[in-house]
């Protein structure tokens, strides 16, 4: 069950890593304004993430890349926070975006169980 857990959280950050280049627009349009270089911001996180998701496989980088992904999540709150409280997202239900945040903490207790 562990190796499940691994290899599904190695897909799951690779896959999202992937999709910062395939649809950018949904990344940007999340972005706080007070972070500099949107573009290259989502960028850097989708290369962040495939790279973090494909080292998670390695058992030499597996506890490295659990560190770097919740570093990266961490960093993702501010986003999350962002989103409810700018208004900007209104069409999203408010429930939803609370249990983003959630959601986040719960990424990262999964992270730390491969440190």
């Amino acid at each position: 069950m562990q190796n499940i857990g691994l290899y599904l959280m190695s897909l799951l950050y690779t896959a999202a890593g992937i999709y910062h280049f395939v649809k950018p627009k949904f990344y940007l349009a999340i972005m706080p304004p007070y972070i500099p270089n949107h573009s290259l911001m989502v960028l850097l996180s989708g290369i962040a993430e495939v790279v973090l998701g494909l080292a998670l496989l390695f058992p030499a980088t597996r506890s490295l890349a659990a560190w770097g992904i919740i570093l990266m999540l961490v960093t993702f709150l501010p986003v999350h926070i962002f989103m409810i409280s700018s208004g900007k997202f209104a069409k999203i239900p408010e429930l939803v975006l609370y249990v983003r945040i959630v959601l986040q903490f719960v990424l990262i207790y999964w992270a730390y169980r491969y440190v």
